[in-house]
């Protein structure tokens, strides 16, 4: 990688004109977009049922620096550090205004004003503090609480709790009061000002973040402690192109956006809220799809953090284990057995979609939770997160579900699914959406393996229902059709059917892998969803067209929106901000296109090929059985390094990786901090595997 500007941080003189596009700040627990003087805090939502949505919570730090003089601006968001930053230069001073989400202190954001005098004078120097902030919000009773350590303090509740009987969380305030000036004596050269900000559900919580925020002031670590965070975070992955700064710039923003949106990988504990849509920032009433979580999270977002972050993808699954009763609740209105993980989720796991129709009938989010539980088991051989962590009730619960959702066809001797809405929005109340049927084969399938590994008592109509589920499949045009009845041509509104090759992985000929990306790129909205295209991309780096891949994954750039790489759902800019769904698609196509990564039960395959305008891929960071290597994808060759070696989870014995190359047979054996370096082999799927059982038993 080398650029003249570094790539990691985004500048501009002139902020968006749109301020949804004003960049996010997030840590997994507290989310805020600069200057707005509403932020979100994970977990707290207002209003029952499909009325239910993040609670606006006011913002202290919503604060604007102006100087009295002519001044020139210029607005920074370096990602490497976490910290967006204004800086104010005039003839007399240059004030530098500093806001960031604490990346290691959860609870915590920070504001630090900077003046520096530019010439020496006698004269003192002042500016304004323009705030916006007014201690009251539509959802949450705030009331006047006694100040603490020289903080002011609001405390309030929701006022409706997501279901009836439901708690409504409480929300702590401490924050430094801010002037409304600050002054530079004429003696000083120059003059530097920290406040802090805690949010916490508990009175406690809230006052020992705020003595940890002074505490971290006073010894000068505040600032040092967030970016050591954010460094230890870019040290375990990177993903980087040599040849593209645009691309580059993508990727990076991409990687940005969505680490903010998950916990430090010091603290995953159970707050975690699952991810949004559009993030923490995002999510008030109306907007942003209200701030659920919905497959996104663990269809488009988690596998591109899973890769990296084996405590950050555990975290995900816990957000899900802790909504167990949720979804059981869910399948038994619907009067099925099992769980039914509900469309749109808030805390409780009880469907929360506005609209009815969806949360009946998208019924492929069961598919698709469990789908993130298999590549979990996959990439870390964690059985712990499956006895003692609960995933086994996830996934045997899932697969209760389907057994009593399916019908028997007597006709054509299959199971079906009727009357179900597939990804593709535009048709509902169809029969056997040929992905849903495919997630849905795939979690039986899963089910039965676990049992096994488990040794559980599997019923044996997991297998059944598994082996004879119907797979819609056109014999005269070689292709899946995306439902019964499903009329070729037809508009299609996102990635749907082209998703049974990834991240399915349905076996199929290249030809009717082919056929299926013939068929539904030319009549796929191109104003659908941002995450569609990348999926394409993949499909066409599968069959080797690299080329025709790069041109379907520009379009993406179109939902790239001004200097800060904040992303919108569509590409005219409407829709959700900042998406880090597409954001989470996007990151795919180059971490499992142009490397070709599939996360298989006994390896890690990989396939790579590069477009003719990358000229060499870096991935840093990869954790596969508890090993952490760093790839270097070129034109002709692949390297490979291996950070540190280790136990999968739960095994302290180390599992001995080797790379077995599938055209010639190699099999060439890793060695910690050895590169090892190796031709590409066009067209043929290679594997990463251990050279022994890794499982602890």
């Amino acid at each position: 990688m080398s650029f003249d500007s570094d790539p990691y941080i985004f500048t501009t003189d002139t902020l968006p004109s749109d301020h949804r596009f004003l960049p996010p700040l997030a840590n997994g627990s507290l989310g805020w977009r600069v200057y707005n003087n509403i932020m979100h805090m994970g977990g707290v939502y207002n209003g029952e049922g499909g009325r239910c949505h993040r609670a606006d919570v006011p913002c202290p730090l919503a604060v604007r620096v102006e100087l009295e003089e002519p001044a020139q601006h210029t607005y920074t968001l370096d990602t490497h550090k976490g910290i967006f930053t204004h800086t104010l230069n005039s003839a007399n001073i240059t004030a530098t205004h500093s806001l960031y989400s604490h990346r290691h202190y959860s609870n915590l954001m920070v504001m630090e004003i900077l003046l520096v005098r530019q010439e020496t004078s006698n004269e003192p120097v002042t500016v304004k503090l323009v705030s916006s902030f007014t201690p009251q919000s539509k959802d949450i009773i705030f009331e006047s609480g006694p100040d603490y350590r020289g903080g002011s303090h609001i405390q309030g509740h929701t006022t409706t709790a997501e279901y009836p009987g439901g708690s409504c969380p409480t929300v702590h305030i401490i924050w430094t009061p801010i002037p409304l000036t600050l002054t530079l004596p004429p003696e000083h050269s120059q003059a530097r000002w920290g406040f802090i900000l805690v949010v916490a559900g508990t009175l406690n919580s809230a006052e020992a973040s705020f003595d940890e925020g002074l505490n971290l002031m006073a010894t000068g670590s505040l600032r040092p402690s967030h970016e050591k965070a954010w460094q230890e975070l870019w040290l375990q992955s990177k993903v980087e192109v040599t040849g593209s700064e645009s691309l580059c710039k993508a990727l990076i923003g991409c990687m940005f956006y969505l680490l903010s949106a998950f916990p430090s990988i010091h603290n995953t504990s159970s707050s975690f809220g699952g991810v949004s849509p559009g993030g923490l920032s995002n999510g008030g009433e109306g907007q942003d799809y209200w701030g659920h979580v919905f497959w996104d999270q663990d269809i488009w977002m988690y596998p591109g953090i899973a890769l990296f972050y084996p405590k950050l993808a555990r975290a995900v699954l816990e957000y899900r284990v802790g909504t167990i009763d949720g979804a059981k609740d869910n399948a038994q209105k619907q009067g099925y057995k099992g769980l039914k993980f509900p469309w749109e989720s808030a805390v409780s796991g009880r469907e929360v979609c506005p609209e009815d129709i969806y949360g009946q009938q998208e019924i492929h989010i069961n598919g698709d939770v469990t789908l993130a539980f298999q590549h979990y088991l996959y990439l870390s051989e964690d059985l712990s997160m499956f006895r003692e962590g609960r995933g086994s009730e996830v996934i045997y619960g899932v697969a209760d579900y389907w057994v009593s959702r399916v019908t028997w066809n007597p006709e054509d001797q299959t199971y079906h699914l009727l009357g179900v809405m597939p990804p593709d929005e535009y048709y509902y109340n169809v029969n056997n959406s040929v992905y849903t049927n495919s997630v849905a084969k795939l979690s039986l399938q899963f089910a039965v393996e676990l049992a096994e590994l488990l040794q559980h008592p599997a019923p044996k109509e997991w297998q059944a229902v598994a082996e004879y589920i119907k797979i819609p499949f056109d014999q005269e045009h070689q292709y899946h059709p995306e439902y019964d009845g499903y009329i070729k041509g037809h508009p299609v509104k996102q990635a749907d059917t082209v998703l049974l090759g990834y991240p399915l992985g349905l076996p199929m000929s290249p030809e009717v892998r082919r056929n299926d990306l013939d068929a539904y790129e030319p009549v796929t909205d191109p104003h659908g969803p941002a995450m569609t295209w990348g999926m394409f991309a993949i499909g066409w780096l599968e069959l080797g067209e690299a080329e025709k891949a790069q041109l379907l994954l520009e379009k993406c750039f179109k939902n790239i929106q001004g200097p800060f790489q904040v992303w919108s759902e569509s590409s005219d800019g409407s829709g959700t901000v900042n998406f880090l769904t597409g954001m989470g698609g996007f990151l795919q196509a180059v971490l499992f296109g142009y490397t070709g990564f599939r996360i298989q039960k006994d390896c890690l395959a990989f396939s790579p090929l590069l477009p003719k305008d990358v000229s060499e891929l870096c991935v840093r960071g990869v954790n596969y059985l508890g090993s952490q290597m760093d790839w270097l994808l070129r034109k002709g060759e692949v390297c490979i390094i291996l950070r540190e070696q280790a136990g999968s989870a739960g095994n302290t014995k180390p599992c001995n990786l080797q790379v077995v190359l599938k055209a010639s047979g190699t099999k060439i054996p890793l060695t910690p901090g050895q590169p090892v370096t190796f031709p590409r082999e066009p067209g043929y799927v290679s594997k990463l595997t251990s050279t022994a059982s890794c499982w602890p038993f």
